[in-house]
């Protein structure tokens, strides 16, 4: 870690304020309450666009596989919680999501994929837990899954967008730097 990227770190860490965004779980319905979920709390605002962004910042493989894990095992925390286990420490392993994305984030490209993977997996068992937790026990719980499915992919989606653009642009502001 460089030190120009430790104040982006440091901001990164601290923006987490309005953790804990699951209070009561209260009766949740349908596609369109599945897709307000991750994008009605900044915590799950701020872990699913890192990991398009770690994604993206990575390049390669990880283009695919961190939106992948992070859907595959949010699902399979869902799945859980909805067949009654409860997790311990929900909130704090999101809360530490966010900050673990953070850092992640800054030192991409010098943690190995598999490493990024399996912790990008193992915290989306807590977010999907979450979710599971508000996933009513009706017919509308398939399409309330579904909704937070597409919801975070789409956060992926944005995240991948900016570290692709970071890619990019990054590169160029250095040499440009050197030229002047």
């Amino acid at each position: 870690m460089t030190f120009r990227s430790m104040p982006l770190a440091a901001v990164l860490v601290l923006l987490p304020g309005a953790a804990f965004a699951h209070p009561g779980h209260g009766e949740a319905m349908g596609w369109a309450a599945g897709f307000a979920h991750p994008v009605g709390g900044a915590d799950h605002i701020l872990a699913m666009v890192a990991v398009g962004l770690i994604a993206g910042l990575v390049g390669g493989r990880a283009l695919w596989l961190l939106p992948a894990s992070f859907l595959s095992m949010m699902t399979l925390g869902a799945g859980l919680a909805m067949a009654g286990l409860d997790l311990p420490f929900v909130e704090p392993a999101i809360l530490a999501s966010v900050a673990a994305f953070a850092v992640m984030a800054v030192c991409a490209r010098l943690i190995p994929l598999a490493a990024l993977a399996g912790l990008v997996g193992a915290f989306a068992v807590f977010h999907g837990a979450a979710h599971g937790a508000e996933m009513p026990e009706t017919a509308s719980g398939l399409a309330y899954g579904l909704g937070f499915l597409a919801a975070t992919a789409l956060l992926h989606a944005a995240g991948l967008a900016a570290g692709l653009a970071l890619t990019w642009v990054l590169p160029r502001a250095g040499a440009a730097r050197q030229g002047a």
